[in-house]
C-alpha cells in the first residue's frame, strides 16, 4: 500500500504546483488588463488562452461585472486557493495514511 501512497502524495505535489501556477498566469492576465498589450504577442495570446476557457465560463454563469470591474478572475483564484486548501491537503492526508 506504501506505493499507492507515495502516487497519491506525488500527485498532490504535482497539482499543487499545477494549480500555483496556473494561479500566476491567472494574476498575469489581469494584470495585462490594466494596460493595453499587442494581442499579437505571444505572450499575450498564450494568457489568453490558457485563461479564456474558464473566465469565460466564470463569466456566463456569474456576471458579476460591475462598472467595468471583471471579477472572474477573482473568483477562480479563490476557486485555486480553496482547491489546494481542500483537495491537495487531502490527497496529502489519504497519501500519508497508506504509508
Amino acid at each position: 500500500m506504501f506505493v499507492i501512497g507515495n502516487f497519491l502524495g506525488a500527485l498532490a505535489s504535482v497539482l499543487d504546483i499545477a494549480l500555483t501556477l496556473y494561479m500566476y498566469i491567472i494574476i498575469a492576465r489581469a494584470v495585462l488588463s490594466w494596460v493595453n498589450p499587442d494581442p499579437y504577442n505571444p505572450i499575450v495570446q498564450f494568457l489568453h488562452r490558457s485563461t479564456d476557457p474558464l473566465l469565460y465560463r466564470i463569466r456566463s454563469a456569474l456576471p458579476l461585472n460591475a462598472g467595468g470591474i471583471d471579477f472572474s478572475p477573482m473568483i477562480l483564484i479563490l476557486a485555486i486557493i480553496f482547491l489546494q486548501s481542500f483537495l491537495v491537503t487531502t490527497l496529502h492526508q489519504i497519501a500519508y495514511s497508506l504509508k
